[in-house]
């Protein structure tokens, strides 16, 4: 290598570079997590207000059905009636042909504090992505970036967003890169996002809002009996996660099959809640049931508690209300956690932790994301169960995930690059040989998904 002076010019053009890219992504996080910040804390705000006001006023979830009526009329009144919700953000990083509405915005945040306040089952978190995006988009087009720096300007909303709802920084910056395509790390947009979610995190600290997280008492000493009790019950988690993905799938299909009406559609589903709701005589698996989240955690759980969270969110989200699945997916798996964890001889409590992160894992392939969540949650002590518990549900729970435009990169089982589709079936005759792709899920439009 010769210093000559072409050589010393190429390496100022380079640091003038890296610092230039630097300091723009530092101001458009700047940017970006104050205006998420301010969103997601205004978000958060009106979710608890209206979980408050409808556990104060229990009649109010006769009125479901009327309210899906509303949900469908006012994204059709504003011109969307065919949208991937969640799927179209995450589909959207990888193509410069699906964009995200800037109304999006506006239109699952009123359609999602509509769905909580009438009772549905449902998260944050697809609120929290699509908004995130949706924010994104509109400050790429305000400065004219091009299509690269708009999907980083997408990531980097999910992610302040996601903050601002959950308390947990690190857990929203990675889940934005990690959930896009399975095997493969966004790392250029790791500054950017991870300051973006920061100060959207300080903000939603400095306005006072108070998030979820858990002290686990009694987290076990690592022996090979706790190792082995943790493999089962995250093998366990992986294939519970994996049927979820199928079930929710398939009800939004029964829907869609015998209700060609959105109207009707959204209709009978808010009937079927107020049903299900009469008949079990409780508002437990109404909302996002963040207290019984707590309670199993605390180590009390009922044993049918993560069935008929399943079902109560299958039937809200299949039938076309607002909402995500994460939270649901949380309560499925502390909630399984602390019964099946409790049944093989472990801490009920830590075994709900341990399921709730697996669970998670399994469900959106994520897990880095599932390892800072379990830190940022329950505190880093237990991290060599929790990762043991990750590992091993992210490889068992196969192809299969909450989001349909998830993308899984390379085999979760041989060092092949496969491109696949989630919630697709894979057949292989020999090593690194595709037979076929079956596709189990259905690109309708005659709809409008989270």
């Amino acid at each position: 290598m010769e210093f000559t002076k072409e050589y010393w010019i190429n390496c100022f053009s380079r640091c003038v570079r890296y610092a230039t890219t630097f300091v723009k992504w530092i101001i458009f996080s700047l940017v970006m997590g104050t205006i998420c910040g301010l969103v997601g804390t205004a978000f958060h705000i009106c979710v608890e207000y209206a979980t408050g006001f409808r556990e104060s006023h229990h009649p109010i979830i006769y009125f479901m059905p009327l309210a899906g009526i509303v949900i469908v009329f006012i994204y059709r009144i504003c011109g969307i009636r065919h949208s991937k919700g969640t799927n179209l953000v995450i589909g959207s990083i990888r193509s410069v042909e699906d964009e995200i509405p800037s109304r999006m915005a506006p239109l699952i945040f009123v359609s999602t504090v509509i769905t909580h306040l009438f009772g549905g089952s449902s998260g944050r978190e697809g609120a929290a992505l699509q908004i995130g995006g949706s924010i994104g988009v509109s400050i790429g087009k305000l400065f004219k970036l091009d299509d690269s720096d708009k999907h980083i300007l997408t990531l980097c909303g999910m992610s302040a967003v996601f903050s601002a709802l959950f308390g947990t920084p690190i857990t929203a910056a990675l889940f934005s890169m990690e959930v896009i395509s399975i095997g493969i790390l966004y790392y250029c947009a790791f500054v950017p996002c991870l300051f973006s979610s920061v100060i959207s995190y300080a903000i939603t600290q400095k306005l006072n809002v108070h998030h979820d997280h858990y002290n686990i008492a009694n987290i076990p000493s690592v022996d090979i009996a706790v190792i082995l009790k943790v493999i089962l019950l995250a093998i366990l988690c992986a294939v519970l996660s994996s049927l979820f993905c199928i079930f929710m799938a398939m009800v939004h299909k029964l829907f869609r099959k015998y209700f060609k009406n959105q109207y009707v559609r959204v209709f009978a589903g808010g009937v079927m809640l107020v049903l299900l709701n009469i008949l079990l005589r409780t508002t437990d698996y109404n909302g996002t049931g963040m207290n019984i989240i707590a309670e199993a955690l605390n180590g009390n759980a009922k044993p049918a508690a993560f069935l008929l969270k399943a079902l109560f969110t299958a039937i809200t989200i299949g039938c076309g209300f607002r909402g995500g699945e994460i939270v649901p997916s949380f309560f499925v798996g502390a909630t399984f956690g602390c019964v099946a964890g409790g049944l093989l001889g472990m801490d009920p409590g830590f075994a709900a932790a341990l399921g709730m992160v697996c669970f998670f894992c399994g469900a959106v392939n994520c897990p880095l994301t599932s390892l800072f969540l379990s830190i940022e949650l329950f505190g880093a002590n237990g991290i060599i169960l929790f990762t043991i518990g990750c590992a091993v549900s992210y490889m068992l729970s196969g192809y299969y995930s909450l989001y349909n435009e998830q993308k899984i990169i390379y085999s979760k089982l041989r060092p092949h690059y496969v491109n696949l589709y989630t919630n697709q079936e894979i057949r292989t005759r020999e090593p690194g040989f595709l037979e076929g792709l079956i596709r189990i899920r259905e690109d309708d439009t005659d709809d409008i998904e989270d």
